[in-house]
């Protein structure tokens, strides 16, 4: 092992210590752990394991089995390029108990030597069925004697990775960073009397133990990410995620938002002209929104609201509060068949009240288009809805003082601040709406720079939803149940998934489908309506639906928001084991919205695995949404239930929102401690764990 030792060195800090003073890395290894975001030892100290494989034990090469990770030691008894459709090297490895191919898709003289006839190797790999019988695909190699005692003795660290840079390579420079704590310590930002008393472990010992568990190790602590090293790092971590969103929420707050006095008359107009009340849940919410708005500081506040519920009006009333103070507004939604259904809603009420709605998306072009933008440029238009064509460079508002973003954690950060900054020099107060209910944990990490409101009350009338399970053998008894059901004038979905993500597969999927249920159901009149479909075809078919012209509409997941049909009361959903239960719930909340009874059936394929099992047994027991959050986290994690793999939000290096629940609330009481007594220490603890991800908040 090679490391810089000049005094120099070893009295810089560890965070300003280039990665480059670690022996043998140079500038091309610099540029790769860069991608990484590791520059210094501390980043790469930082970079925690993402996982642990168990590599203390050499497994017989006749006992593997096909996608088995294993270590397996043995004599090479052949090797030899081969030629095919791809050239490749491939090994004979065998042992006393069997042989297995080793095969790599690259071939060097290094790499012939390494392997050469008779050598004593060791790998590690997944081991998979072959053209020569069970092979290992590009295994990790080394050996015997040069295998590190903690190989051998311990857990065996798995890293975030990029191209070029190698499991064995990143292990090999976190280990010649650890040799610096020996030196001299990661500083420590948090006091030692913040932390739990079971977590009061100090940094350093806690990093070096995460990255090399040391012999005796409670394997299944460690796996399950409980051991106190990994909860005193994850503790850390937290309290950096919530100083980061409170620092955010500080900045956004130093700004100076438009004061939008409450409505005195248009809200009154719009109250008016309903046929139905505001529901209790509605009245609070509206009034917690009107109190912000009154104030020169912007509006943060999420609006959670289950299926149903009426979040659209109460966007609306907050939208007119504006208006009446003389700004506009832009509300955007992440699909257009979304916003669409905002933009007939909001028609539907302000046209009446002669307030103009412009409407923009990204297949709006040409003259309509330059109308919109003329519309809003001047003013005439008070409010703008649409997807992320909201945000463009040529669409200027002549003043916007409200965004509203309806399903948040579906666009990207830099969209979202995109919209946020055509407030030309002033703040819009920004209102977030979501029909995914947040269970309480996520939402006190994932939103803590916003004030949350809960609609936790639907229209009075709702009847429940009666969800039925049920194995695709039986699709003939469906469809005979969807022909007398639709003969009483009555209409139904059915929801076509697949499990492919290719948008062509799941519309011709749905196209299928359609014809199917045409053929078998001569008497009604079948609808279409899926992704591919332009925008004016899709209105004309969403349009016959609601008029009642279309007695069955098959559809993809694309009517999973945005769409209401009172009279349609029963929902038929293919293959519901591939979906997770916060889609599954919205799509259900498209019925129901009525005052007839009605029904969701779930036509499964079997086999279920245990988690689609646990899925429709969920959906079957509640109709509670926040309930299914939580299963729904508990199932699939917070990066699936929140979009976070895409947005980056909530990506942890080594906490977990689910794991660390016990956590939060202390580690909420922590970051506010931080704030009053070591403010000073807030930047440096957020730019310790968050550092690249941190810019990303500014939305």
């Amino acid at each position: 092992m090679v490391v810089a030792t000049s005094k120099q060195t070893s009295s810089t800090p560890l965070h300003r210590l280039a990665i480059t003073q670690v022996g043998r890395v140079g500038p091309g290894l610099a540029e790769k752990l860069a991608k990484l975001n590791i520059e210094s030892v501390q980043d790469a100290l930082l970079h925690l394991p993402l996982r642990y494989q168990d590599r203390t034990r050499i497994q017989s090469i006749g006992q593997l089995q096909p996608f088995q990770d294993a270590v397996i030691q043995g004599e090479v008894i052949n090797a030899q390029v081969m030629m095919g459709r791809k050239r490749s090297f491939l090994v004979r490895l065998r042992d006393t108990s069997g042989t297995i191919g080793l095969r790599f898709y690259f071939v060097s003289q290094a790499l012939k030597q390494f392997f050469e006839k008779g050598a004593e190797v060791r790998v590690f790999g997944e081991a998979r069925p072959g053209s020569s019988g069970l092979e290992m695909y590009h295994p990790e190699y080394q050996r015997p004697d040069q295998v590190q005692a903690t190989e051998e003795s311990c857990l065996t660290p798995i890293y975030p990775a990029t191209d070029g840079l190698s499991q064995q390579r990143l292990r090999q420079i976190v280990g010649q960073c650890l040799s610096y704590l020996k030196q001299q310590s990661v500083t420590p930002l948090l006091r030692e009397s913040y932390l739990p008393p079971t977590l009061q472990i100090p940094l350093n010992q806690a990093l070096a133990f995460v990255h090399q568990p040391p012999p005796g190790t409670d394997t299944h602590a460690l796996l399950e990410g409980l051991h106190p090293a990994i909860q005193r790092l994850a503790f850390e971590e937290l309290v950096a995620h919530q100083l980061s969103l409170k620092k955010l929420r500080d900045q956004t707050q130093a700004q100076v938002a438009p004061a939008c006095p409450a409505s005195q008359k248009l809200q009154a107009d719009l109250i008016n002209q309903l046929s139905f009340t505001l529901t209790g849940a509605q009245q609070k919410v509206c009034s917690e929104i009107a109190a912000d708005m009154q104030h020169t500081q912007p509006m943060l506040r999420l609006v959670q609201g289950d299926v149903g519920s009426g979040k659209t009006l109460v966007a609306a009333m907050a939208a007119l509060q504006c208006i009446e103070a003389g700004y506009q507004v832009a509300l955007m939604a992440p699909t257009e068949i979304l916003a669409e259904q905002h933009y007939h809603s909001f028609l539907n009420w302000l046209n009446p009240m002669g307030i103009d709605i412009a409407w923009l998306s990204g297949k709006v072009k040409g003259k309509a288009r330059a109308q919109a933008l003329d519309a809003l440029a001047s003013g005439q238009a008070r409010i703008a809805i649409g997807t992320h064509a909201l945000f463009q460079d040529d669409v200027v508002y002549q003043e916007l003082g409200l965004t509203i973003i309806d399903e948040q954690h579906r666009f990207g950060v830099h969209q979202r601040l995109a919209l946020r900054e055509k407030g030309r020099g002033r703040f819009p107060h920004q209102l977030i709406m979501t029909a995914t209910p947040i269970p309480r944990t996520l939402a006190m990490s994932a939103y803590a720079d916003l004030d949350c409101s809960v609609i936790d009350e639907l229209p009075p009338g709702r009847k429940p939803i009666q969800t039925l399970v049920m194995p695709s053998g039986r699709r003939d008894d469906v469809i005979e149940r969807l022909r007398d059901h639709c003969a009483t004038g009555q209409q139904a979905y059915w929801v076509c998934t697949l499990i492919e993500e290719s948008e062509n597969l799941q519309c011709q999927a749905a196209e299928d489908c359609a014809q199917l249920l045409t053929e078998a159901l001569p008497d009604l009149n079948v609808g279409l309506v899926h992704g591919r479909l332009k925008p004016q075809e899709k209105a004309e078919v969403m349009a016959a639906f609601k008029a009642g012209l279309i007695h069955l509409l098959v559809a993809t997941t694309v009517i999973e928001v945005g769409v209401d049909v009172p009279n349609a009361n029963i929902m038929i959903i293919e293959n519901p084991e591939r979906l997770g239960l916060a889609q599954l719930h919205q799509l259900r909340g498209r019925v129901g919205r009525g005052t007839a009874a009605s029904y969701c059936l779930l036509l499964y394929q079997n086999p279920l695995s245990r988690q689609g099992r646990a899925r429709l047994e969920v959906m079957r027991e509640t109709q509670d949404g926040f309930m299914i959050a939580e299963k729904d986290l508990e199932i699939r994690g917070p990066g699936e239930v929140m979009g976070t793999r895409q947005t980056g939000l909530a990506q942890f290096r080594i906490a977990d929102l689910l794991r660390d629940q016990p956590l939060l609330e202390q580690v909420a009481q922590v970051s506010d401690q931080v704030r009053s007594q070591d403010p000073e220490r807030i930047d440096a603890i957020v730019d310790r764990w968050l550092r690249q991800a941190e810019r990303f908040a500014q939305a």
